[in-house]
């Protein structure tokens, strides 16, 4: 795969409490802190750095579509079906908000789920092809 541009590095998600993020974040999605202070957090999780910013009261990652549905902004991936439902399952349990899993028309199925501030994002069933290959 070539191109210009060869990973995401970063990812900067708006928090209105950074302490409580950083730890919600650390407790149910097993990142590592890496450095916080009264603006930000720094996270890797994921395969990439995420940075916690204190930001405005409902500021969100999320998007309006075209016909009026906020979506979310980041999809993350699993590794097949077993891995998405055990994940789902863990999520509840622990009492993160997720939604449904759901069949969309294409390969796999998905989730969403929300950060404290309601950053919603995705989980996907199928782990892309560039990075299967790096993990054998």
């Amino acid at each position: 795969m070539g191109g210009k541009l060869v990973r995401v590095g970063t990812t900067y998600i708006p928090v209105t409490d950074v302490e409580r993020s950083s730890e919600w974040y650390v407790k149910n999605l097993e990142a590592t802190l890496n450095y916080k202070d009264k603006d930000k957090a720094i996270l890797n999780f994921a395969n990439q750095s995420f940075f916690l910013v204190h930001s405005k009261k409902n500021e969100r990652a999320n998007f309006i579509d075209k016909y009026g549905k906020e979506c979310f902004s980041i999809t993350f991936e699993v590794d097949g079906f077993q891995a998405l439902e055990a994940l789902h399952h863990d999520f509840k349990q622990i009492g993160v908000k997720v939604g449904e899993i759901e069949n969309r028309g294409h390969a796999g199925k998905n989730f969403i789920f929300f950060d404290l501030d309601g950053n919603q994002f995705d989980v996907w069933s199928e782990l892309s092809p560039a990075f299967k290959e790096k993990l054998i």
